[in-house]
């Protein structure tokens, strides 16, 4: 016959049970819940950012650009509309341009960049900028003096590095003659870098215009593509990859 005393201790134990089995209960609950808002909150976030730096630029570079000349507009007819100051700087912009084009326009711009040159801290930030709109600049000199945009295996085997086409020339070894490419590999920005002699069938073709490759090493590896086509591959260099990532042994 069980005891009062022993009948109220089960009874108590099995209560206290069940009450950490709620609570515990309600914490992995309260955990997860916390778990799912903020993965939610961060997708929301990631969503909405580059939204939000869009919208923020755009309005930026509009009210930037009226608020050059809509202050002329004003002073001289009374004018003010909002845009008639953007527009009028997009068409002094493709004016720029056209006369920078020019043999003119080209002297004068050279004439300030010597200029620009003999001044100490004004030289580095233009000298800096003008890497920058390289990339962006169709007539530049160095999106025309780059050929293609390949793939080297530098500095180890195993490691890639962008790099561009610049020229060719045939090495002489006796009686026999090797075809090299003249490769440039970027090391600071765009106009300083290394520049490697290398047989054709030691370069990655890839699928990557000039541009993208400019635009690859200004943005410091941000503007990378999700995939690279590679457009032609020996097989010396399919068996070389082969060894870099263990397939082929």
């Amino acid at each position: 016959m069980e005891t009062p005393g022993l009948a109220l201790g089960g009874t108590a134990r099995s209560m206290a049970s069940g009450h950490g089995q709620g609570q515990g209960g309600r914490v992995a609950f309260t955990t997860l819940l916390q778990s799912w808002v903020s993965r939610k909150f961060a997708v929301g976030c990631a969503i909405l950012f580059p939204v939000a730096v869009t919208v923020w630029v755009t309005w930026w570079f509009l009210q930037f650009f009226d608020s050059i000349f809509s202050p002329i507009y004003y002073s001289l007819f009374g004018l003010h509309v909002f845009g008639l100051g953007f527009v009028t700087s997009m068409v002094f912009i493709l004016g720029t341009g056209v006369f920078i084009s020019s043999w003119v326009g080209n002297t004068l711009l050279g004439i300030g960049e010597v200029v620009i040159q003999w001044m100490p801290i004004i030289k580095h930030i233009y000298s800096a900028s003008k890497q920058v709109s390289a990339a962006l600049n169709p007539e530049s000199e160095s999106t025309n003096a780059f050929q293609e945009c390949c793939l080297i295996r530098h500095p180890r085997h195993g490691e890639y590095a962008v790099a561009f086409v610049t020229g060719k020339t045939t090495l002489q070894v006796g009686q026999t003659d090797v075809n090299l490419l003249s490769v440039y590999v970027p090391t600071n920005h765009v106009y300083i870098g290394d520049i490697f002699m290398m047989e054709e069938k030691d370069i990655i073709h890839t699928n990557l215009s000039v541009r993208e490759g400019l635009e690859l090493v200004v943005s410091v590896g941000m503007g990378l593509p999700e995939t690279i086509l590679a457009t032609k591959v020996t097989k010396h260099l399919v068996e070389a990859l082969q060894r870099d990532t263990g397939q082929g042994r």
